[in-house]
């Protein structure tokens, strides 16, 4: 039985849509795969760049964390220095002062020896 020219048209033309369909699923199917693993590494970047973001968020809580201990150690070391400025002329003595005040001592300490010298040497003379 052969087929006619018009038989052999609709075979053809129903292969060929057949044929089409079978590719235009293969090309659907690709393209759905396509974008499900674009899909995929884009939540993978997304949690990447969250986590990234946590950690500097972290590292910049540290940083402005250690900051205020820093200004916190500052500010109390300012303190002890101002402390220590104002409690500096109670127990500091200037050398010129010292010097000042070690003459004084040793004039008093020398007049004090004249005084005893003077009175062994009249109670030496009381004696005889």
């Amino acid at each position: 039985m052969p087929l006619e020219f018009g038989e052999l048209v609709g075979w053809a033309i129903s292969l060929l849509g057949i044929f089409t369909t079978l590719v235009f699923g293969l090309v659907k199917l690709l393209l759905a795969q396509f974008e499900k693993r674009l899909g995929e590494r884009f939540a993978a970047q997304d949690e990447a760049r969250k986590a990234a973001s946590k950690h500097w968020e972290e590292s910049f809580a540290k940083v402005l964390e250690r900051q205020e201990k820093d200004a916190q150690a500052l500010q109390q070391l300012e303190r002890s220095f101002l402390k220590f400025q104002a409690e500096l002329p109670i127990h500091y003595v200037r050398r010129e002062d010292w010097v000042r005040g070690q003459s004084v001592i040793e004039a008093k300490l020398d007049g004090l020896a004249l005084k005893f010298e003077n009175i062994i040497l009249k109670g030496g003379r009381n004696e005889p």
